[in-house]
């Protein structure tokens, strides 16, 4: 069943509102029109929402088929390729069939689920979406690119880890359905950048230390300054131009915790908070990041969580994941409880009693304008057992 609907853009507002005030007229212009298509594409979240049961294929087939815009809007457009077709003479065309097949292969293989849905959704893509669009997204049945203008960002379809964040939003809309607005919406955020991220290693064969934990490396145009949208290991530091994108505001820890009225409660900026707590959890168990931190993640996400989960839920959740899948107590789920604690998120205190493990939960703070000396959440030093129901605030 269906979840909320999501239209989810990689190009986070602050970015393109930064880009109105370029010196470069068509830059400006462009940005106003993305900033205007995202919010159009907002109030069609309930509308486009029905259609989803109407994408389903066989269980365990996969189908992927790629449309072209032709630089209009409208969707899907021309079937250029289907399922099995020979490859495109258009780049973009076969980026976007070959990267979905990959993030589906990466689901099917790695976390066990039947595409995006778990019941064989159907793979659409739309290519060329407008006139060198600056953005691409998920709107809740398909994922849609823009060209880029070539000044600012390039082909939407270049990146694979953006394909597989984009089509992660729609693995959330099926499985929690969180709330895309202040933590609940950075924790979205974060769980498409964290399969993102996992689906390029796993097909580069990368380990945890290997990777770059980049987000859209390959997006930014010759001289703009900058790596990336995003960096997991070093939230803050993917670009700083001030001439194009602006200086990069995702904190690293609850002590710079943005509370901000823009970006949904900045869902773009507080996911550096939950992403450097997984960077944190896969450097330490080591390894492939997909084989164990990344399978922790999943069942915490996708089987745990509530629509209006907190950081504090998204910390015990992954923390009781590790103990479920590797033992209570074990090196796992202490790197899980230290990744969150780094970060400032304090796990709930754990009673283990020989094989069952009861959960000690304080309530989540509520965040005010100044957060704690520290930026940690703080337990305190003596708490009642919690029932198992989920926080309804």
């Amino acid at each position: 069943m269906s979840g909320r609907p999501h239209v989810c853009f990689i190009i986070p507002p602050h970015v393109l509102k930064h880009m109105t005030s370029n010196a470069d007229a068509g830059v400006r212009d462009r940005a106003h029109q993305a900033l205007e298509i995202a919010a159009a594409a907002r109030g069609m979240r309930q509308a486009i929402g029905p259609m989803a049961s109407m994408m389903m294929t066989s269980p365990g087939v996969k189908r992927r088929t790629v449309y072209d815009a032709k630089q209009g809007s409208a969707l899907p457009g021309k079937l250029v390729r289907g399922e099995g077709a020979k490859a495109s003479t258009d780049s973009a065309v076969n980026e976007a069939y070959d990267y979905a097949g990959d993030t589906y292969d990466f689901y099917n293989t790695v976390l066990g689920r039947n595409s995006v849905d778990d019941r064989g959704m159907r793979l659409d893509s739309t290519v060329h979406y407008r006139v060198k669009f600056n953005n691409a997204f998920w709107n809740g049945t398909q994922m849609v690119y823009g060209d880029g203008d070539g000044v600012i960002f390039v082909h939407f379809t270049g990146s694979i880890d953006v394909i597989g964040h984009e089509l992660t939003h729609g693995v959330t809309q099926f499985t929690s359905a969180l709330i895309y607005e202040d933590q609940s919406g950075a924790l979205n955020e974060h769980f498409s950048d964290v399969i993102g991220s996992l689906v390029k290693q796993w097909k580069k064969g990368q380990t945890a230390a290997q990777a770059d934990w980049l987000i859209g490396a390959g997006l930014l145009a010759p001289g703009v300054k900058g790596v990336a949208l995003r960096s997991m290991k070093a939230p803050g530091t993917a670009y700083n131009d001030p001439k194009t994108l602006g200086k990069d505001p995702q904190p690293a820890n609850m002590a710079n915790y943005m509370n901000t009225a823009q970006d949904n409660g900045g869902v773009h900026i507080n996911s550096g908070i939950p992403n450097k707590a997984f960077y944190n959890a896969a450097i330490a168990i080591g390894g492939n990041a997909w084989e164990k931190a990344g399978k922790i993640w999943y069942n915490a996400f996708a089987k745990k969580l509530q629509a209006n989960a907190q950081f504090i839920d998204a910390a015990n959740a992954t923390y009781e994941a590790a103990g479920e899948l590797f033992g209570p107590g074990k090196a796992e789920q202490k790197a899980v409880g230290d990744a969150w604690k780094a970060v400032g998120v304090n796990v709930a205190n754990q009673i283990v009693m020989g094989t069952a493990m009861i959960t000690l939960r304080a309530p989540a703070p509520t965040l005010g304008p100044t957060p704690p000396a520290g930026g940690g959440y703080v337990e305190p030093t003596r708490a009642k057992a919690a029932s198992r129901k989920r926080p309804t605030s």
